[in-house]
């Protein structure tokens, strides 16, 4: 369907009563259908009601289709235009581009689901020409009213995007990131950002752009690894009208859009060797060639790449072309997972709180203390990406002023507390955590954790909580006791125990 609002009204113009009438009964599913039998009937119909579409059969006995389409083209120019006809004669198709400017040229005979997404896709087309005309004029009227709304934007998002806006504990490994990328955002090099997926590739490469000299330009984002290579190079290079099935316009590739400013590609890893061989030229010659042209165009834009796999090692395994890396890497910055800064943590929980806030109008005062220190334990595969989902998902399950760690998933519930192992590697699962000591160690741990667990989905309610573990009040307190188990200190008021 078009739309859930006014329903699109189509003129079906035919001297055939029955083929007025087919016409009728398969286009009114979606649209308000006007009928005429004569091209004279149908100028007194457009003169009183307001037509989005008009469906015209192409011979009648006082004049042809394309006759009567090219005076509604004088008079109602925006007006979708469309002949049916049972000849294909190729003189009346040219014609009817011509003089009458049709949209499609539809044969007998037709199949209602094709009809039907022809009309819908005129109707779309004539919506798409008002509003560009509203734009148009509005535009005009309030020029200076826009340019000032957008030098407001930039100015907001350079703001934005400054280093000392990205959240970051006073001691977190970040800092010294920060620095790095203050120090080389002036310098026209190419930078890749290095990292695991969720880490915040993309705010540091919108963070090198606006802290550049290119920051009034264009900064434009591609997904490499998100679609085949012939759609890559379209999307990237641009493509002239007929180069392919489907390019239908002329289409102006991102390299372009991006001419003085950045762009940036994502999952750059992830492009085949024979991709890389076109992205190599490109950056060597700094021009770009649409689909379909021959003409070379000039383009000036700062490389920013980035990668969650180790593209060394795709170099020294000949998945990846080394003379292409070490254009693409003339600078790396290595963003560490958020299990390497787990002081962090609180300060984006509470940005992304603020956040999710103003998306959700819907005011919390915070988290509680145990909150914060169970998404202290996490250690967050998924990196800032899933803690921001996290904090979403909190705020929208919540029904107080503050968001208790019982609202949490239960992965991020059930989390052992984050160690250091001897290789640096962080241990975040049960079977981590029981890797190493005696059966009664790794029972003990099992039942620590099932028991803070339990108490906090209960809240802390000990009747509760003893009773869905089959345990008395007094045997539940004394394993509190035996594991120092005891409730954090919370901003919320108390529960009854």
């Amino acid at each position: 369907m078009i739309g859930l609002a006014a329903r699109p009204t189509v003129l079906c113009v035919d001297d055939e009563i029955r083929s007025l009438e087919t016409l009728e009964r398969t286009l009114d599913e979606e649209f308000d259908v006007l009928t005429a039998s004569s091209a004279a009937q149908a100028m007194e119909i457009l003169q009183q009601h307001d037509v989005q579409a008009i469906l015209c059969d192409q011979r009648m006995p006082d004049k042809t289709g394309v006759e009567f389409l090219a005076e509604v083209r004088e008079r109602w120019p925006h007006i979708a235009r469309l002949i049916l006809s049972g000849y294909t004669d190729s003189e009346d198709i040219i014609r009817g581009l011509n003089e009458a400017g049709i949209l499609q040229y539809i044969t007998k005979p037709w199949h209602p689901d094709n009809l039907l997404l022809i009309m819908r896709n005129a109707c779309k087309l004539h919506q798409l020409q008002s509003e560009n005309e509203l734009l148009a004029l509005e535009m005009r009227l309030t020029e200076g009213q826009a340019e000032q709304n957008i030098s407001q934007k930039k100015q907001r998002l350079q703001q934005t995007f400054q280093l000392d806006e990205i959240r970051r504990h006073p001691d977190s490994p970040m800092n010294g990131i920060c620095k790095q990328v203050g120090r080389i955002a002036p310098y026209d090099v190419s930078v890749l950002v290095t990292g695991p997926s969720g880490a915040g590739k993309e705010l540091f490469a919108r963070a090198l752009h606006y802290n550049s000299l290119r920051s009034d330009k264009p900064f434009v984002v591609e997904n490499c690894g998100a679609m085949p290579d012939e759609l890559l190079a379209s999307e990237l290079f641009g493509h002239k009208k007929g180069a392919f099935t489907g390019a239908i316009t002329d289409h102006i590739g991102l390299f372009e859009q991006a001419d003085g400013g950045t762009i940036f590609l994502d999952e750059i890893g992830e492009i085949s060797p024979a991709f890389q061989v076109k992205l190599l030229r490109v950056l060597q010659e700094r021009e770009v060639r649409r689909i379909g042209e021959h003409q070379r165009r000039k383009v000036d834009v700062r490389i920013v790449a980035s990668t969650n796999r180790d593209l060394e090692e795709e170099v020294r395994a000949g998945r990846f072309r080394q003379d292409l890396y070490f254009r693409l890497a003339e600078v790396t910055l290595e963003l560490p997972p958020l299990s390497r800064r787990l002081m962090d943590i609180p300060v984006l929980a509470q940005d992304f709180l603020q956040r999710a806030q103003n998306d959700f109008d819907k005011p919390v005062q915070g988290f509680t203390d145990e909150a914060l220190e169970c998404m202290s334990r996490y250690g967050w595969p998924g990196n800032v990406r899933e803690l921001q989902n996290e904090v979403r998902r909190m705020l929208v399950l919540a029904d107080e002023d503050w968001l208790s760690a019982d609202l949490l998933s239960p992965r991020v519930l059930r989390a052992m507390p984050v160690e250091d192992s001897g290789d640096n590697e962080l241990l975040n699962d049960l079977e981590g955590a029981l890797l190493e000591g005696t059966l009664k160690d790794r029972v003990e741990i099992l039942e620590k954790r099932i028991l803070r667990e339990t108490l906090i989905r209960q809240r802390w309610n000990k009747s509760r909580a003893a009773k869905e573990l089959g345990l008395s009040r007094v045997g539940l307190r004394s394993k509190l006791e035996r594991y120092a188990l005891e409730r954090s200190a919370v901003k919320a008021p108390q529960q009854e125990q």
